[in-house]
């Protein structure tokens, strides 16, 4: 780009976009198969009516959420920061923000429906403390360079 900078990090691939959507939609459509499902005793949303609404929406939330990181990416690079640099809050929900976004404009009924307010401040709240605590967790087993 004209500051110098790649668009987005390294760690950024054609092939784990592709690899990353095609898992989500796989996951997302097999949970669609089977049914009802319940987590701790609450109900998880079902994808969709039909085989084709469940695939538009696991699509949109596996894409937006790849897009969310990728386009966090981008503002990270712009701002001069290197690959693993923190960016807090940033870094944990870029792609939800992705998700979210992309799927309320491709499933609007479906995405205002589920993604109740307390649906949402529950993951507002909850996925930066799942994030964070998966991260540590890596970086103590090797996994990770950084803890962030």
């Amino acid at each position: 780009m004209a500051d110098g900078n790649r668009m987005l990090g390294d760690g950024k691939t054609i092939r784990g976009f592709v690899a990353g959507s095609l898992c989500g939609i796989i996951l997302g459509m097999i949970l669609f198969w089977m049914g009802d499902l319940q987590i701790f005793g609450i109900d998880l949303p079902s994808f969709g009516d039909s085989t084709y609404s469940a695939f538009v929406v696991t699509a949109s939330l596996a894409i937006g959420s790849l897009l969310g990181d990728m386009a966090m990416s981008f503002v990270k690079r712009r701002l001069g920061k290197k690959r693993g640099a923190p960016l807090p809050g940033v870094d944990q929900l870029d792609f939800v923000a992705g998700a979210w976004l992309l799927t309320s404009i491709t499933s609007p009924v479906w995405f205002f429906s589920n993604f109740t307010l307390s649906v949402v401040l529950a993951t507002i709240i909850v996925t930066p403390l799942l994030h964070i605590t998966t991260n540590i967790i890596g970086y103590m087993m090797g996994i990770k360079k950084e803890p962030w």
